[in-house]
């Protein structure tokens, strides 16, 4: 007999939540039996941990759920093995470009923030370099100032 788990079993293996086990489930990404009163319990087989370790995986790349599906999928089909490799180069292929693109948008902000780190230290080594100036309000009147005085 082939190796069972229970939802617990699989969630505590990958570090996930079963309300995440059953959302792949409800995408469909996992089939596990169900048994018990109502059908309550699930039994995941090692297909379904297989399943569940490529869509982790997938996830990990950067894919969505519906890709992940997709590839996965084509393996459980008595399909071409060079389309799949093919359809799966083309999803890892647009996954690429997304990440070559956002890494280009987090390059010009790490620089962006360099510029401006140089610009306030700048103006904080000029700063430190001044005598202090007491703010308006908080000076003493110099003695040639006339002092007003009101009488009740």
């Amino acid at each position: 007999m082939s190796q069972t788990y229970s939802i617990s079993d699989l969630a505590k293996e990958f570090d996930l939540t079963t309300r995440a086990m059953r959302f792949y489930e409800d995408m469909g990404l996992l089939q596990p039996e169900r048994t018990g009163p109502g059908g309550r319990n699930r039994i995941y087989s090692g297909r379904d941990r297989t399943r569940l370790k490529l869509t982790l995986r997938a996830k990990r790349l950067g894919l969505s759920l519906t890709d992940a599906k997709d590839i996965i999928d084509m393996y459980d089909s008595p399909r071409d093995t060079a389309a799949q490799l093919e359809r799966f180069l083309q999803v890892l292929g647009q996954q690429q470009l997304l990440l070559e693109a956002q890494m280009t948008d987090i390059q010009a902000n790490l620089d962006e923030i360099k510029v401006h780190q140089r610009e306030a230290k700048t103006l904080l080594a000029k700063a430190l370099r001044q005598p202090p100036t007491k703010p308006a309000s908080s000076r003493e009147p110099s003695p040639s100032t006339p002092q007003h005085t009101h009488s009740p």
